[in-house]
């Protein structure tokens, strides 16, 4: 299979953020996966979580799974393999090619969360696992009101971000590769109150605390669309 390409013209449309990340990702794709070899790692939570939310989308039927910022494709592979009819979506054009090569049986394409390519009220489900971190705040209502239109009535949204009190962090490498990315640290409240904004009603919040090594509380929330 061909590696993806990105149009330069849709490239050059896209806000500053996300030519940044994306410019970013395809820097460091290789040494990211070989970091984050299984995407979850030991965190026996996070992954009682995500079967949790595969087994409410397997029972809702009301369509497929999106994971959006699907980096190396590790989670999507687990989604698939709770079967869960699943594809995922990266900003990164490296990214989705490394996917693509790991996973082989599953769909990949280059996409932004900003704008979607998909039809509206199609998805039974969308996952966003630590990829609206790189959001800036004046850009989440509109990210949110994208995962919204995508969903299906009754569809479920499933979002895990490390959390903060609203700092931004700039990083300027990473992997030994000069970078331009920024990281936006949000309470779990603040993420709630925008999705319950866009339309999303909230089902469920969980703030598990560091672990690993990890300095950061990581935020999960379970959130609906209209029915």
């Amino acid at each position: 299979m061909s590696e993806p390409n990105s149009s330069p013209s849709l490239a050059d449309a896209d806000p500053a953020f996300v030519r940044d990340t994306r410019a970013a990702y395809d820097a460091i794709a290789e040494e990211y996966a070989r970091e984050f070899p299984d995407g979850l790692g030991e965190r026996v939570l996070d992954r009682a979580l995500l079967s949790g939310f595969a087994e409410l989308v397997r029972a809702a039927g009301a369509g497929p799974v999106a994971d959006v910022g699907s980096g190396p494709g590790n989670v999507t592979a687990l989604l698939h393999r709770l079967g869960v009819p699943v594809f995922g979506v990266d900003v990164s054009p490296r990214m989705v090619a490394l996917a693509r090569r790991a996973h082989p049986g599953i769909r990949f394409h280059v996409g932004s969360m900003e704008a979607l390519d998909l039809p509206d009220r199609t998805l039974g489900g969308l996952l966003a696992l630590f990829s609206v971190i790189h959001v800036p705040d004046t850009h989440l209502p509109a990210v949110f009101a994208e995962f919204r239109r995508v969903l299906a009535p009754g569809g479920h949204l499933l979002l895990c971000f490390q959390t903060g009190t609203g700092e931004r962090q700039h990083v300027a490498e990473r992997f030994g590769h000069e970078i331009a990315l920024d990281y936006y640290w949000r309470t779990a409240e603040s993420v709630a109150g925008h999705l319950t904004e866009a339309g999303l009603s909230i089902q469920a919040r969980v703030v598990l605390e560091p672990e690993g090594g990890a300095t950061r509380s990581r935020a999960f929330l379970l959130a609906r669309g209209a029915g």
